[in-house]
């Protein structure tokens, strides 16, 4: 499974953004899915993750009622969409998946991983 993030760049606080995370090598379908972001100088953290119907969601408690993660499994596509944005938002946000029926929030329970994209809240 080959994943790709895109949609990330500058905006301004209390903006929007929306992420996207397109996979290839074969249907994640059957795949939990989640958003992970990595600060300057700080440790990569968990953002949200999704089963893989899309029917349970789970979220970090800053990102809670700001966030919310969806996917489209006709596309192949996962997506996080982020409103009321924060300076402290910014950072490298990368997707991963996992062939589970749980969501998973650790990072050592994924097993593929896009590369990142950089968002920068900032006035």
């Amino acid at each position: 499974v080959q994943l790709q993030a895109s949609g990330g760049g500058l905006v301004q606080p209390g903006g929007s953004l929306r992420l996207s995370c397109a996979a290839s090598g074969r249907t994640v379908s059957s795949y939990a899915m989640g958003w992970f972001r990595q600060a300057p100088g700080k440790e990569r953290e968990f953002v949200a993750a999704v089963s893989w119907r899309g029917s349970s969601t789970n979220y970090a408690d800053s990102v809670k009622g700001r966030f919310t993660i969806s996917r489209d499994n006709a596309k192949n596509t996962l997506y996080l969409q982020m409103n009321s944005l924060k300076p402290e938002d910014t950072a490298v946000y990368s997707c991963a998946a996992v062939g589970r029926f749980t969501i998973p929030t650790r990072e050592k329970d994924y097993d593929y991983w896009g590369q990142g994209t950089l968002v920068t809240v900032s006035s």
